[in-house]
């Protein structure tokens, strides 16, 4: 098997101080910019005289403020090395909220970042339309290590065989769960996905009169991702050889029949709604659920917030065990002239370094993106600090990008929406999904 390794929008705006004039987006979000930061920078090279050679990066990201911190110290360090590129990071706001950004500023062809971040379900769109620019030369040019990425993050970032961007922050789908909780009831995590009607059954806790006092697992439905590795791990192929779904097949039938028996006895539910993720949250917080399916880069999260200790196990898989990336990666946009892009990979190259990767990796519960680092003693200590960790280093052979296709954002919706109608109405499973799967063929066929 080939190996795989672990692994909105944030827009890096690059201008010339040369006495031409850009208009930049401000944000007033509390991860706002660092001028104390880039400040100084600009100031020396006006002194010296050679404000003209100095390249002003703003950094547009949708990091939040847990990570403000973080991000500060690693521009900071970055400013303080480069005389002739001063960087200022911005929060624009969400991956949605940066996409519409990124895409309109490449539309109208004016103040185009010069790097942006992107949830790595963009890759694929951004790529078809020539919004990226082909990382390949740059890769070549300075012999940056690409292949210490690993297979799975590598394929994450391409399109049609082009690098079009890097891995910067990831995650995949993980279990937490109260190991406090799971002793006291003498469980264990299951391991597959036929282990879990008894585990279920063991670890819930619901009153003679139907009411759920706790869970034995949550699972989020606000996306298809978090739940999609159940449905691939038992067979079903979410786009065919052929272009179509097996959403309809019989193995997903089955399996959507038992998600929606065991929300009905109290079981589980599929976290939808407005606040869905934070209520979920705080179901695990407060004892009211035992385990909950999340992302892995909110282990330092959950691990802060819950006054029990918190496990982390890799999903119940089935025939396979395949787990998907999430997270984001970094691109240059295309239409930027040559200097700017050198100077935006210049910083590019610079976020990607096992350094600073590893920075990240301690101080948030974001992963290392190098294979590399496993071997270093920062690599070592990472894991003595978080030895929950070692589920997904044991797994990194089946950690896969997911589906690469422009029409599988608007797929997953429908089949997101059809999750939710098919348990919180009671639909008949196979009708529902029969006439799910004839809407997603449509959206495939389409494009």
């Amino acid at each position: 098997m080939i190996k795989r390794y672990l692994a909105g929008i944030a827009l890096l705006t690059v201008i010339t101080m040369s006495g031409c004039s850009a208009k930049v987006q401000e944000t007033t979000a509390d991860a706002g910019t660092t001028p104390a930061a880039s400040a100084p920078a600009a100031e020396a090279a006006a002194d010296s005289g050679a404000a003209s050679d100095v390249i002003e990066i703003e950094f547009w990201h949708a990091l939040e403020n847990q990570y403000e911190e973080t991000l500060n110290r690693v521009v900071g360090d970055f400013n303080s090395t480069h005389d002739s590129i001063v960087v200022k990071p911005m929060y624009i706001g969400n991956y949605s909220a940066l996409n519409e950004a990124i895409v309109s500023a490449n539309a109208a062809n004016t103040n185009l970042p010069g790097v942006a971040m992107a949830n790595i379900p963009y890759v694929t769109g951004y790529g078809a339309g020539g919004l990226c620019e082909d990382l390949g030369p740059y890769i070549q040019r300075d012999g940056f290590e690409i292949d210490d990425f690993g297979e799975g993050l590598i394929q994450a970032a391409k399109y049609e065989d082009v690098q079009v961007a890097l891995p910067f922050l990831v995650s995949t789908e993980v279990v937490y769960y109260n190991r406090d909780l799971m002793k006291e009831l003498g469980l264990e995590m299951p391991k597959t996905w036929d282990e879990m009607p008894q585990f279920l059954e063991k670890a819930s806790d619901v009153g003679a009169d139907g009411k759920t006092n706790r869970y034995g697992m949550i699972i989020p439905g606000w996306i298809t991702w978090y739940y999609e590795p159940f449905f691939v791990n038992n067979g079903v192929q979410m786009v065919t050889p052929e272009g179509r779904t097996d959403l309809a097949s019989d193995n997903s039938i089955k399996l959507v029949s038992q998600l929606k028996d065991w929300c009905q006895k109290g079981y589980t539910y599929l976290a939808t709604g407005e606040d869905a993720a934070s209520v979920m949250r705080q179901n695990f917080i407060d004892g009211k659920a035992l385990s909950i399916v999340y992302t892995s880069s909110l282990f330092d999260t959950m691990a802060d917030s819950c006054s029990f200790d918190v496990g982390m196990e890799w999903l119940p898989g089935g025939k396979t065990k395949e787990q998907e990336l999430g997270g984001n990666v970094l691109f240059l946009p295309a239409k930027n002239d040559q200097k700017v892009k050198d100077a935006s990979w210049e910083f590019l190259s610079y976020l990607m370094s096992k350094e600073v990767n590893m920075i990240w990796a301690s101080e948030s519960g974001y992963l290392p993106t190098r294979k590399s680092v496993q071997e270093t003693d920062e690599g070592k200590a990472f894991l003595e600090k978080k030895p929950e960790f070692q589920i997904i280093f044991d797994n990194l052979d089946v950690i896969t990008p997911g589906i690469q296709r422009s029409d599988w954002s608007q797929a997953s919706t429908t089949w997101k929406n059809w999750m939710d109608e098919i348990i919180q109405e009671d639909l008949d499973v196979e009708s529902a999904l029969t006439e799910m799967a004839e809407e997603i063929d449509e959206i495939l066929g389409d494009s």
